[in-house]
Formats: structure tokens, sequence, C-alpha cells
């Protein structure tokens, strides 16, 4: 029987670092099913006093980012009386940099989030993204800072949208067997990525996205018509756009068994490396 713990996560800001750091651990326990109670923007006593009576009445371990060092002491007090156990995240982070910079930490809630000129990086490489997305303005490849192309639904809107929050202006180009792509394409400067997929894997989200666009024709039978998602068709569009990279020297990811982030991390790595 499959064990149930409730986690609750105690941030002083937004709770991504909190929550990517506890999902990250979890994966690594399967026969565990964790429920999260996330509880973000804990700036004063009285909201952590409000938090401690909800972990009262549902009880499970904590972990917290609390930098205030009185509200971390009062978690730490109201953990202890609960008896429930308590991890602080940054607490050995922050001693380690401490003892390293010889200095001693501002302790400023949400100091990672400022509008300082990564931050209006990010912003920008959003709209760049939202304005070159599916090969909207070819003319502005050239202030990409990388290029995808792929044949359809094989991850490139996501990915690009991922690269923006690093900064990084991702345009992707959709490659379409018997539609020459646009010239633009082959004359940037810009690195050029290449993303593919196993057939099968391709077909089963297309049939998903079909089924999604189509109401009432739910069933894999009612679509079978489509070469969108006939495996030969699909395996021979796969193989065009392989050739067509190796062709043009445009390096190419397999994102199978990849998630958004780990194809970003190559393709962060694949843009360092041709620098």
């Amino acid at each position: 029987m499959q064990k149930i713990l409730t986690l609750h996560l105690v941030s002083e800001a937004t709770g991504q670092t909190l929550d990517s750091v506890a999902r990250a651990c979890i994966a690594q326990f399967p026969n565990t099913e964790v429920r999260l109670r996330h509880w973000n923007l804990i700036r004063t006593q009285i909201q952590l006093r409000r938090v401690l009576r909800h972990i009262a009445n549902n009880r499970g371990p904590v972990m917290s980012t609390l930098t205030d060092p009185i509200l971390q002491a009062d978690m730490e007090a109201g953990c202890a009386s609960l008896q429930i156990r308590l991890l602080d995240v940054l607490d050995n982070a922050l001693n380690f940099l401490a003892e390293e910079t010889g200095e001693e930490a501002t302790r400023h809630p949400g100091g990672q989030y400022i509008m300082d000129e990564n931050y209006y990086q990010r912003i920008e490489a959003m709209h760049y993204v939202l304005a070159h997305d599916d090969g909207q303005e070819t003319r502005g490849l050239n202030k990409a800072d990388v290029i995808l192309v792929g044949v359809s639904r094989v991850s490139k809107t996501p990915t690009c949208f991922y690269l923006a929050n690093r900064g990084i202006k991702a345009a992707n180009v959709p490659l379409v067997m018997g539609i020459e792509p646009p010239e633009a394409l082959f004359s940037t400067t810009k690195p050029v990525i290449g993303l593919t997929i196993d057939p099968e894997r391709l077909i089963e989200i297309r049939r998903n996205r079909l089924n999604q666009m189509i109401p009432g024709k739910s069933r894999p039978e009612a679509i079978t018509d489509y070469a969108y998602i006939d495996l030969e068709k699909v395996q021979e569009e796969l193989h065009w756009a392989r050739r067509l990279c190796r062709r043009h020297n445009w390096p190419v990811i397999d994102v199978t068994r990849r998630s958004i982030e780990e194809s970003s991390a190559s393709i962060l790595e694949l843009i360092a490396t041709s620098a």
C-alpha cells in the first residue's frame, strides 16, 4: 500500500525555489504519494501563526525558505511545539556562502526577484517569442539567440517559452514536408537547432491534439484517415526533417524522453559551444 505524506512548503516569496527543490526530491521516492501544501508570501508573524494552525490540523513535515530571523525562530518554535519536523532549505546554503564571502547575508525576503537588467531581459525575450512563434516574423530571425526547427507538435513552442524565462530570445520555425522553409532560415547567422521525436510518441501527441480540436471524435479510429497521424507518413516526415537538418549542419535533439527543462538545458549547452 502506498504511503501518503503531506509536506508543507512555507516561503516568504513566490515559493518557486522551494517547490522546485521539493519536487526534485520527491521524484526519488516513487512508493510515497507526497501531497504538497504551499504557503507563500508569509512575511508577518500573524500570517505565520495562521499557517501553523493549519499545519496542526493537517499534520506533516515542513520545508521552509524563511530568511527573516524572527520568522525563522517562530517557525522553529511552532514546529517544535507541534512535534513536527522542520527543514530550513536556505539556512545551510546561506551560512556556507557567508563563510566563503566573509559577508553576512542580508536576509531580504524575495531577494532574487528584483527588476534588474536580467528581469527586463526575460521580459524582452518573452515578447520576442510571442512575435516569432510558429514561423511568424521570419525577418527578425537574426535578432534571435537561437532558432528551433522541427515538424508539428515536437514541443518547439513550450521550449521557446521556457528559454525566454531564462532570458533567451528563441524563435521557432515549423518544418512542413513539401513546403520550402523561409529563406531567412538559411541565411541567418544565429544557431539553428532541430527537434525530433519518436514517431509513435509523436502520433500519440497529435492524436490527442486532434481529439481536442474535433468534438465528438475521441476514438482513434475516427481520425485514422489523417496523414497527420499515419505511421508511415509520420516516419517519412521525420526522416525528411532530419535530412534537412543534416544538410545544413543543424544539430538535432531527440525530445522523446526529455522534459522541456532537459531539452532546454541541451539547447543552452549548444548555444554556449557555438558562441
